[in-house]
This record gives structure tokens, C-alpha cells and sequence, in this order.
């Protein structure tokens, strides 16, 4: 325990990310193996490349930018009263939320090559941004009043496994071209 706070006091971000990134991935591999292994018939081997892309954007993508986010909301907003804590998850949930989830679907299509990088974010959005509200709001609270500064990253990424199997899930449903969208709209 001595080792992990003196880590975290020395090398917060690396910590935070190190951290933040296993249970990112974590969240991936859980859903693979229960899609794969159990739900599957014959069983499916895990996909390691979808991995590897969880742990990119979980370890070096959210990671810094939460840690220099949550450093910054902390300087700007001192403290736990209803006065401090509304603006604080107000940025979080409606400024930084919506970078993060269009750095997920466009940063994952990048990483699988899609011809499109923007189709699935343009059609995701906001469902999961909706999805995400329900969650992160009452996490958040949680977060800005009990957790130090130092560990809510780490906090978030225990958090994050439980919300990465929901965009796990969002991200494994069949993206629909704008073209059929439309047509189906249409036929109507």
C-alpha cells in the first residue's frame, strides 16, 4: 500500500493511467467473454486486436485527458457545497462528455480502419450521451464529494468498467448507412 501511494504521489498520471487503462481494456475483455464464450456457440476466440485498441484509447487517449481535466476542474472549483458541485458537473457532463464520446466512436472507427470515421459517431452520439447522463451524473456527484483529487481518475476507472461495457455494447450494435436510414424514413 506504501508503494502505491508513493507511485501515485510521484507519477499521478502515469499511475492514473496505468490504472484507468487495465480496467478499460477489462471492461472490453469482460464483454468479449461473455459475447464470445458464453453466448456463442462454438465458442469465439477473443478478439486481441479490439483489445489493444481499448488499451490505446483507455491508456493513452482518456487518461491524460481526464487527468489534466480533472486537475484543472479541481483548481477552478474548490470544494463539495451545491455552489461549487453544480458547475463541476455541468462541465463535466456537457463540455467534456461529448469530446470524450466523439473521441471514442471517431478514434475507434480510425483504429479499425472504417472508410467512414464519423458514421458511427454521428449515429451513437446521442443515445449514448443520454445513457451517459443517467450514469455519470450520480457517479460524478459521488466522485466530487467523497474521492481526494489525487485518486479520481483511478476512482473513474473503476467506474469506467462498469460504463465501457455499456459502450461496448452501444459500439457492437450494427451501424446503419445514412442512406438506408433515410430510405426506411421514407417508406414510412
Amino acid at each position: 500500500m506504501a508503494f502505491l501511494k508513493t507511485f501515485f504521489k510521484r507519477k499521478p498520471l502515469v499511475a492514473n493511467s496505468l490504472i484507468y487503462g487495465s480496467l478499460y481494456v477489462g471492461a472490453e475483455f469482460s464483454q468479449q467473454w461473455v459475447t464470445r464464450k458464453i453466448f456463442t456457440k462454438p465458442p469465439e476466440p477473443i478478439d486481441r486486436a479490439a483489445l489493444g485498441r481499448y488499451a490505446v484509447m483507455g491508456t493513452f487517449i482518456y487518461s491524460p485527458i481526464m487527468y489534466g481535466w480533472y486537475k484543472w476542474l479541481d483548481k477552478k472549483y474548490v470544494g463539495t457545497t451545491i455552489r461549487i458541485l453544480a458547475p463541476k458537473l455541468a462541465l463535466d457532463q456537457f463540455l467534456l462528455t461529448p469530446v470524450l464520446l466523439t473521441v471514442f466512436f471517431t478514434g475507434m472507427s480510425t483504429m479499425e480502419g472504417a472508410e467512414d470515421k464519423f458514421q458511427e459517431c454521428q449515429q451513437k452520439f446521442l443515445p449514448t450521451f443520454v445513457r451517459s447522463c443517467l450514469f455519470w451524473l450520480p457517479v460524478q456527484t459521488l466522485n466530487f464529494i467523497f474521492i481526494p483529487p489525487a485518486f479520481r481518475v483511478t476512482f473513474m476507472g473503476f467506474c469506467a468498467f462498469a460504463w465501457v461495457n455499456i459502450l461496448c455494447w452501444v459500439k457492437r450494435q450494427d451501424v446503419t448507412p445514412a442512406d438506408s436510414l433515410t430510405a426506411e424514413t421514407h417508406k414510412d
